[in-house]
């Protein structure tokens, strides 16, 4: 609550304790009272780096004067913001463009017809995302856009960060922080000078861990490559709880640096600037540093402007082609959009044009309590063909499963502070993991194991094939016959003419599943954004329908009720 001295009328007050009630549970302290303007830092995160880099802003905003009220999404109503008050939106992108779980109440109000008009707001978003995924920043730009046409002025530039958020982020709080103080400049208030830098940095630097564990998960006839790769971190400060994730950052297989620099013609030993790292030999950025797989619209563009005909590429450039360039990208390598297209250019030229290498994050499979110094992993490794039968892969899932026992690998832990199980001994878990979906779920029940939790689990796995895809059997049947796992359904997709998934499971088992959340229980999903974590969450409404007994919009209402008291968590990718 706010002390009853606080410079806030009555209403405003109201609204602080009231709608932002949920704003401390990051423990964050009450900010004193200060002379500058009134900032709100708003936050939709999935993961967690917005929710982390907001509370950056917040101490930087301060530190300079300002005076912070920092709120996740959920806990906000676009209609009771304050008057006068500057608006920052720090927000993830959710599956295809959407907003996190906890933002969608909020986009859902700002979106409507009836939405607030909030004319002269002066405000700024900062998006992240991953430049890998179609729409890329996707519900940060729509924030940007409609709180322009709701009369909204923008105080900064919107900014859309990739994984390695930092620079890019850091720049937009500095872009913000200076549009702050000009326009303050002739009034009365007085602030310090910003400092360069958060108060806290988000993302702790990488560890060096050993790679002691590569594990093939699947069986001869799969149609898929599925490993556990466990990291070794004794002797480093690295820590982790069960549902977070694991940064891995990978390097480019040396046969790839090497047909990239024979098909450019580029010179490796050029010195090329590296943003955060200085001027290496240009064969040692395309090993380490510089993103060498990914088809990119810079990576097009620049090939286009420097070949004799560049139509069919300035057609897949097209805004209104995506479907189209999506279609043509299939089974290519930027390698092969060279060779193609063949252009000759300096290394520092393509040194300006290539995207950075980002980390690759994983939901980690391990829980601390069975073995702290010990992290797994569970992988689905990319490889395949080009269109001239050309061996391809991703980046980082053959990297590590092709590096030797003992690799050292730079790692870091990136931390999902709501996706966790139960603190509650008697609080029941339900999960919804199918594929590699299920890598958090191992974690979790070893962690409930460990603690003596006695509550039931509930687990849903699904993939095509049970003799080849059934991923950690072993292991899962044993929690079942010793009761850690009180049920396990499967769905195996391609064993049968007619397909199922784990959401036609959940409706088979309607009835039970509605009294496992009248009961409690907590409802967990992991895996693919784009359908699976659609489906289940239409599946979810569905059984609310036909087994609670509700309308449409009242099932809709309970789902949404059950994510903000964070019963219902996603881990989707």
């Amino acid at each position: 609550m706010l002390p009853p001295d606080a410079p806030f009328s009555p209403e405003h007050a109201l609204w602080v304790n009231g709608v932002l009630a949920g704003m401390y549970s990051r423990s964050a302290q009450t900010p004193r009272p200060q002379p500058g303007r009134e900032v709100v830092v708003l936050w939709a995160s999935q993961t967690g780096n917005a929710e982390e880099f907001a509370g950056a802003v917040a101490d930087r905003l301060s530190a300079s004067g300002h005076r912070p009220v920092l709120a996740g999404m959920d806990d906000t109503d676009p209609g009771a913001l304050p008057e006068g008050a500057d608006l920052l939106l720090v927000t993830s992108t959710f599956g295809d463009g959407d907003a996190p779980d906890n933002g969608s109440d909020f986009w859902d109000r700002l979106a409507a017809e009836q939405a607030p008009r909030l004319d002269g707001v002066r405000y700024s978003v900062l998006a992240f995302g991953d430049s890998s995924y179609d729409d890329f920043c996707g519900h940060g730009r729509r924030l940007d856009d409609r709180l322009d046409e709701l009369g909204g002025v923008r105080l900064a530039p919107r900014t859309d960060c990739e994984p390695d958020f930092e620079p890019s982020a850091d720049a937009w709080l500095d872009e913000v922080l200076t549009a702050l103080e000009s326009r303050a400049a002739g009034t009365t208030e007085s602030t310090t000078a910003p400092p360069k830098k958060p108060a806290r940095s988000p993302r702790p630097a990488p560890i060096t861990a050993r790679l002691v564990g590569n594990r093939l998960l699947s069986l001869p006839g799969a149609g898929k490559e599925v490993r556990r790769f466990t990291f070794d971190t004794s002797g480093t400060p690295l820590s982790y709880e069960a549902g977070d994730a694991l940064g891995v950052r990978p390097v480019n297989s040396p046969a790839l640096v090497e047909e990239w620099l024979a098909v450019t013609g580029a010179d490796g030993s050029t010195a090329v600037d590296i943003a955060g790292v200085g001027e290496v030999p240009f064969a040692e950025a395309l090993h380490r540093h510089l993103d060498i797989t990914r088809i990119t619209p810079d990576l097009l563009r620049f090939v286009t402007e420097r070949v004799r005909d560049g139509r069919e590429l300035k057609k897949l450039l097209r805004p209104d082609n995506k479907d189209g360039l999506a279609q043509w990208s299939w089974g290519r390598q930027a390698v092969d959009v060279l060779a193609e297209h063949p252009v000759r250019a300096d290394a520092r030229d393509w040194a300006g044009v290539l995207k950075k290498l980002q980390p690759r994050l994983y939901s980690i499979s391990s829980s601390p309590l069975v073995d702290a110094h010990l992290v797994s992993l569970t992988v689905s490794v990319v490889r395949y063909e080009n269109l001239h039968g050309t061996a391809r892969g991703g980046v980082c899932s053959p990297f590590l499963a092709d590096a030797d026992a003992d690799t050292e690998v730079p790692v870091f832990v990136q931390a999902s502070p709501h996706f966790r199980p139960p603190a509650d001994p008697a609080t029941p878990m339900v999960m919804i993991g199918p594929g590699t979906g299920v890598a958090p779920f191992v974690g979790f029940l070893q962690e409930r194991r460990a603690l003596g939790h006695r509550a039931p689990n509930w687990l849903f796995f699904g993939e095509q094939h049970r003799a080849s895809d059934f991923y950690y059997e072993r292991e899962l049947t044993e929690l079942l016959d010793e009761g850690t796992l009180a049920r396990l359904d499967t769905a195996f997709s391609r064993d049968q003419r007619q397909k199922v998934y784990v959401q036609d499971r959940m409706r088979e088992h309607g009835p039970e599943l509605w009294r496992w959340l009248q009961d409690g229980a907590h409802f967990y999903v992991c895996g693919d954004a784009s359908r699976m974590a659609k489906d289940v969450d239409r599946a979810l409404r569905d059984i609310a329908v036909a087994h609670g007994g509700l309308g449409e919009a009242e099932a809709g209402a309970y789902v949404k009720q059950l994510a903000a008291a964070k019963r219902y968590v996603r881990d989707v990718y």
